[in-house]
């Protein structure tokens, strides 16, 4: 006859090995990420490597290795908040361990996920091309800058929708709502003022992520900086919602599919190669 301690040790062992493959395979998707944004990233501005400095492939390796890092911590940070606020990484972590609903789920939330993701991006280059070109030089910029090509955006895009989802939404926005949460002192669940707070938050310092890029380009005038907030605030909401409500895989799919009208449609339509 097994005993009650017995009985509930093997469950908790088999929680935290779920954990720790949920974690490995998140990192392992964030170093995928991390090396396909190089060739981008490079064809955007070259760095310039002074005398005496490491070789430009050691930099690039120094690059996807620092990433990875920080991806891994975000990534830690929000499964380990994650499950006491509502959040982390419950989609992915039922889909590791055989969990058939949790396919479906997912596939069932996709078509939301890629409207979603398409509409963010169409509302970025709108805004960008009747709003913010009328009064800023940064879309100029853009348009005078290298051009990645469509194989490159691609890559880029898949960048976008895991490192910066670990980052941004399971690490920073698990993060602030576990913190609202205590500062509410909230039983259970955390309301939708502490979620959309923290949602708002990210959001804005998913903006504000995007200016070392622009800074490349353009000084950092007030309007350039509400620029970068704004385009990337309002598509990091809505990613931010879909990670609070359908989970992480469909956050990375709705950011994937936003990259995707960015990088790749865009410069389809408007130079065709």
């Amino acid at each position: 006859m097994t005993t009650p301690d017995l009985d509930q040790a093997p469950p908790v062992q088999h929680d935290r090995r779920l954990t720790l493959r949920t974690w490995a395979v998140l990192v392992l998707k964030a170093l995928v990420g991390a090396i396909a944004i190089q060739p981008y990233a490079l064809a955007l501005a070259r760095p310039i490597v002074p005398p005496g400095a490491p070789p430009l492939s050691v930099l690039l390796v120094a690059s996807v290795v620092q990433t990875t890092l920080l991806v891994g911590i975000a990534a830690a940070i929000g499964l380990w908040l994650g499950p006491r606020v509502g959040l982390g990484a419950p989609d992915l972590r039922g889909w590791l361990a055989g969990d058939a609903s949790a396919r479906r789920r997912f596939f069932a939330s996709l078509p939301l996920a890629a409207a979603l993701g398409a509409a963010s991006g169409i509302v970025i280059v709108v805004l960008d091309a009747f709003v913010f070109a009328r009064s800023t030089e940064a879309a100029a910029a853009t348009l005078l800058a290298p051009q990645p090509e469509v194989w490159q955006g691609l890559l880029a895009s898949v960048y976008g929708g895991i490192d910066e989802e670990i980052l941004l939404r399971l690490g920073l926005m698990t993060l602030l709502v576990w913190l609202g949460a205590r500062l509410t002192r909230a039983d259970g669940q955390p309301g939708r003022g502490v979620m959309w707070t923290a949602n708002i938050l990210a959001a804005l310092l998913f903006g504000l992520g995007h200016l070392p890029a622009t800074a490349a380009l353009v000084p950092l005038t007030s309007i350039v900086v509400v620029r970068a907030i704004v385009l990337n605030g309002l598509a990091g909401l809505v990613f931010g919602w879909l990670y609070w409500r359908r989970g992480i895989l469909t956050a990375m799919a709705s950011h994937f599919c936003a990259d995707l009208v960015l990088h790749v449609l865009t410069p389809l339509l408007v130079s065709p190669r």
